[in-house]
């Protein structure tokens, strides 16, 4: 089993040794979760490595097939779900609580991560992903140098569909390996199968929106970040890992963990919403402006048509795919020329605040608190 290949190696214990760091994400995800981040390295490392030796049996060409969505599991990230699971356990199974018997459960949190980015990347037809090609182009640029028959473009989705859905099903069979009591997994996998859920419900409605701009509403665009990113990526997390420490539903922990969950993870997607307009391609490893191309309503741009003049907001209105770069420049300034984001960061701000108030109340060693804490603050800020 995977997982018993990476138990030596993984820290015995709940405590997460610190390390250094600048970055305002990796300087604190590195100062608490160097170890588990390498623990969860090498869980997905060999689980993976057994996994698409299996298929390549079948078929030489599954075994290139499954090697690429290996390839894209393990292509960088900051493995932010897991770091937030590890804390929500760490905050009910105390210092002395033995790591590996969870880092499955873990792990698994990243192949539910792909199969999400992979499937979104196709329905936002987006180029790049961690500065590399996303899953589709890249199959579409192999389908291309093979001289294979039919629309290359049309064979990438397709196959990046289907790499999406082998790490979920990947994510699923990593889960079932988790050593724990049988009601403990049941337990964690129902907060595992209403996490899924709502991520599917959020990104169909992040479909839908782009579709039907004229119908959605500032409302609305909330309602898309919380259920396409602040469940999955903080909130959902977080009980995840309560459930694996064994957590009752109606501890008061848990109405802490949703209530900071919530804010974090709402927070984390205003500043996405930001970076998609303001941020760094070098840093964020995709381009600027697809949100401002494709029209997509987001929080961003929802407040920026509610705080636009006639005149700007005509401009807004007349955004859309044939978009230069000097267009999307001069998009952008007109974005933040409306106040919108100024009011987009004091959002994340009040956000940031609401999450730290439910930390307050919540009963939790200082080492957990102090984390969550840096998390939140490092969430908000984050520049990719």
């Amino acid at each position: 089993m995977a997982n018993d290949a990476v138990a030596g190696n993984a820290p015995r214990t709940a405590t997460i040794r610190p390390a250094g760091g600048d970055d305002p994400v990796t300087g604190v995800l590195a100062a608490y979760t160097k170890d588990l981040v390498m623990a969860v390295e090498e869980t997905l490392s060999a689980f993976l490595a057994t996994e698409v030796d299996s298929l390549a049996e079948i078929d030489a060409a599954m075994g290139a097939f499954a090697a690429t969505a290996r390839d894209l599991v393990l292509a960088g990230g900051k493995r932010v779900r897991p770091t937030f699971a590890y804390w929500g356990w760490r905050g009910v199974a105390g210092a002395e609580a033995e790591l590996p018997p969870v880092l499955p459960a873990l792990s698994a949190l990243e192949l539910l991560h792909t199969f999400a980015l992979v499937h979104d990347d196709v329905m936002d037809a987006s180029d790049t992903r961690r500065g590399l090609p996303t899953a589709h182009r890249a199959m579409a640029a192999e389908h291309r140098a093979a001289g294979r028959r039919g629309d290359p473009d049309r064979f990438g989705e397709a196959v990046a569909v289907l790499i999406g859905d082998l790490c979920l099903v990947w994510a699923d069979r990593l889960l079932s390996r988790t050593a724990l009591p049988a009601a403990r997994l049941m337990q964690t996998r129902r907060c595992y199968d209403q996490m899924r859920v709502e991520t599917v419900a959020g990104q169909y409605l992040d479909v839908l929106g782009e579709n039907e701009p004229a119908n959605w509403s500032l409302d609305r665009a909330l309602r898309v970040a919380r259920y396409k990113t602040a469940s999955y990526t903080v909130q959902r997390p977080l009980l995840y890992g309560a459930a694996l420490g064994g957590v009752g539903v109606d501890a008061p922990l848990v109405e802490a963990y949703t209530r900071y969950g919530l804010a974090v993870g709402e927070a984390f997607q205003l500043r996405d919403d930001l970076l998609g307009v303001y941020g760094d391609p070098a840093l964020t490893g995709k381009p600027a402006g697809d949100d401002l191309r494709s029209g997509k309503p987001t929080v961003l741009l929802m407040l920026a048509r509610q705080l636009a003049g006639p005149v700007q907001r005509a401009r807004l209105d007349r955004a859309g795919a044939d978009l230069d770069e000097d267009g999307v420049a001069e998009l952008a300034g007109l974005v933040a020329a409306t106040g919108a984001v100024g009011r987009v960061e004091q959002m994340i701000s009040e956000r940031v605040s609401e999450a730290l108030a439910a930390l307050d109340v919540a009963d939790l060693d200082e080492t957990v608190r102090s984390a969550l804490t840096g998390l939140a603050t490092a969430s908000a800020r984050r520049w990719a």
